[in-house]
């Protein structure tokens, strides 16, 4: 069917009837994967420890500071002057109206956790309006239909549509799941069904230059029951890759449509699109069983994460294209980095653990890793300035750029990453473990109550520890005789014990336990600080190792260091011994290193001086002694220059 030949539209939204599931997470696949997710509401993060702290920070702090900036930015009234209510002009991209979406799931999220209803006015206001807006054939878009009607749907590489759609219908599933309100779910659905009759099977042939529509609509066919709106997800993943969209200069590469999903089998392009596509393309996997899916993205999943993954559980090594690199480039100074990257990858890698559990401890540690470092430094500890860009390495002359600043910011003109943060964080308790037909499996270690399932006797479980700043978990269960728990073992953790005992892992990489009621058991993780070095291919880091403690990177900060110390003139013995010293809020490492000052120039020059005499620098060399701070926590304490990759001696 041509643009012109699109079939009549209904002039009223669908029945809202829908069948609910009892479970109430982010992801629930109608298939039977190994391990299960559990419900959001039976996993209590505890404010005391460090992922419940964030969770409770973003509760008060995050959700409200994107909710107010969503008025100052002109989003919400993006949404107003298409229907008159507003005479102002349209702000900010194309895509602005996903930053209300991403709200509205963090606000959904937060609501299925606790139960609140603080911001019930609220949700009333923005999806009535949303609901105002929409056209009968069930299309709303600001951009388009304030701006530019003329181009609806005509210019998808650019537009963004289905990209906006996926987020409203992400926030809709999200917002019925976890609250039980229906009401932005009769929208999306009705936008969904246009989608559907515009782009279905045997209809016109499109894709969004932007993915993220495609996990959207399988989880709408897992909250529906509505096969059509897997299957268009699954013809979409069909499509891409045939040459639909217009690339222009760009090149097909950005838009991940250079091959068919099944034949690419390297991370290319724009990051945040491509770690959404694979999440959705893991969606349908998840659905489908399609092993030819399955092997693309094993392939594609190694691509991104032993090869173009920062050590920080970051993604995008060039600025221009906000873009994967080729294999090993990972400058630290000009990473990229962008918050949102890592944020689509744990959606990724969650949906990879489910779907192939074979490699179950690599995926939990890289959501771990992404957790306590790129993500955890995305946002500063008042919860309201964050990162867009995420750089391993901030030169003391660095000079900020769009998206790129210096200094955290409390918003940005494309302000995709705090909304996307703040819904992230709302649904922390659902990685935190998952459950088969023999076991409980914890995943990520945070000091918590889980509802054990009943199928598995019931009871609770509670972990008592303050991971990720020592490595000692305890548990114990309450109200069951017994539970089969599995616990996974951090590739780092050299000495590894429980109870004092040695352990013996199972080929998974977990330890088995057999709980029994009011019997705790301790595991101790070494958390001895370690030197990490580069991979050999990794040019840009040549020379250079990174410290790490448990699941966190390191870094140095020029305000820790000694009057006319700079953090880039610091060196560090290969065989330098590092000492964990208590701080004022984390645990830090000292480490002895030299500073090597430049007295006659910056470096020896390749030419030579008028006198007909090489340039030859000299440097005067003095021992510091040097503290090592999280990563996480960089730039709490002002602008400064760090790193985190430190030249070797």
């Amino acid at each position: 069917m041509t643009q012109q030949q699109v079939a009549p539209t209904p002039t009223s939204p669908p029945s809202p009837a829908f069948v609910r599931p009892a479970e109430v997470a982010p992801a629930i696949p109608h298939g039977t994967p190994v391990y299960r997710p559990l419900d959001l509401r039976s996993v209590r993060l505890s404010p005391e420890g460090a992922l419940g702290a964030w969770q409770r920070r973003n509760a008060e702090a995050t959700i409200g500071h994107c909710i107010a900036h969503l008025e100052t930015s002109g989003v919400i009234d993006n949404f107003r002057r298409v229907i008159g209510e507003s005479g102002a002009d349209y702000r900010g991209f194309v895509f602005a109206d996903s930053d209300l979406y991403k709200t509205i799931e963090a606000v959904a999220w937060e609501i299925g956790r606790t139960g609140t209803h603080e911001w019930d006015p609220w949700l009333d206001e923005v999806i009535g309006l949303v609901a105002r807006v929409q056209e009968p054939s069930g299309y709303v878009m600001t951009w388009i239909q304030g701006v530019h009607p003329e181009r609806k749907f005509a210019e998808l590489e650019w537009t963004h549509e289905m990209y906006v759609a996926g987020h409203m219908i992400q926030a809709a599933v999200a917002l019925a799941r976890a609250a039980g309100r229906d009401e932005l779910l009769i929208v999306a659905r009705h936008f969904a069904d246009l989608l559907d009759r515009r782009f279905g099977p045997g209809r016109e042939e499109g894709i969004c230059g932007h993915p993220e529509i495609e996990t959207a609509l399988v989880e709408l066919y897992r909250h529906t029951g509505e096969r059509r709106y897997l299957t268009l997800a699954q013809r979409m993943v069909d499509l891409r890759g045939t040459g639909l969209l217009k690339v222009g200069g760009l090149g097909a590469t950005y838009f991940q449509d250079h091959a068919p999903v099944r034949e690419a089998r390297d991370a290319v392009g724009h990051a945040v699109r491509q770690l959404y596509l694979n999440a959705g393309v893991t969606d349908v996997q998840l659905e489908t069983g399609d092993a030819t899916l399955m092997q693309a993205m094993r392939a594609q999943w190694s691509s991104a994460h032993h090869r173009k993954m920062y050590l920080t559980g970051a993604f995008g090594s060039r600025h221009r294209d906000e873009a994967f690199g080729d294999d090993y480039e990972l400058p630290s100074d000009r990473a990229y980095a962008e918050t949102c990257a890592s944020i689509a990858d744990v959606h990724w890698t969650w949906r990879m653990m489910l779907a192939s559990p074979d490699l179950l401890p690599e995926y939990a540690e890289t959501i771990e890793r992404e957790l306590h470092n790129a993500l955890a430094a995305a946002v500063d500890s008042t919860g309201t300035r964050f990162f867009y860009a995420n750089p391993l390495q901030l030169r003391p002359d660095r000079f900020s750029e769009e998206n790129a600043p210096r200094d955290r910011q409390h918003w940005y003109a494309c302000a995709c990453c705090p909304p996307n943060l703040a819904r992230l964080v709302a649904q922390l308790s659902s990685y935190v473990a998952t459950a088969s037909e023999q076991e409980l499996a914890l995943h990520l270690y945070a000091d918590a109550e889980i509802d054990v399932p009943a199928h598995l006797g019931g009871g609770t479980l509670r972990v008592s520890t303050r991971y990720p700043d020592d490595g000692q978990v305890i548990v114990s269960l309450e109200g069951a005789p017994s539970l089969r728990l599995a616990m996974r073992v951090p590739s780092w953790s050299g000495t590894t014990t429980l109870d004092g005992g040695s352990v013996t892992l199972d080929d998974d990489g977990y330890l088995r336990v057999d709980l029994q009621s009011a019997t705790p058991v301790t595991l101790s993780l070494d958390f001895t600080p370690r030197w990490t070095r580069a991979h050999h291919r990794a040019d840009a880091l040549r020379g250079a190792r990174a410290i790490e403690v448990g699941p966190r990177v390191y870094c140095l900060e020029q305000v820790d260091l000694p009057e006319g110390v700079a953090v880039d003139d610091i060196r560090v013995a290969a065989d330098a011994e590092l000492e964990t010293v208590a701080g004022p809020d984390h645990t830090r490492v000292r480490v002895e290193g030299v500073a090597r000052d430049a007295v006659d120039g910056l470096y020896p020059a390749a030419g030579r001086g008028e006198a007909g005499d090489s340039v030859v620098t000299r440097e005067v060399a003095r021992e510091v002694t040097l503290t090592a701070v999280p990563f996480s926590t960089w730039g709490n304490r002002g602008s400064t220059a760090m790193r985190v990759w430190l030249p070797i001696v």
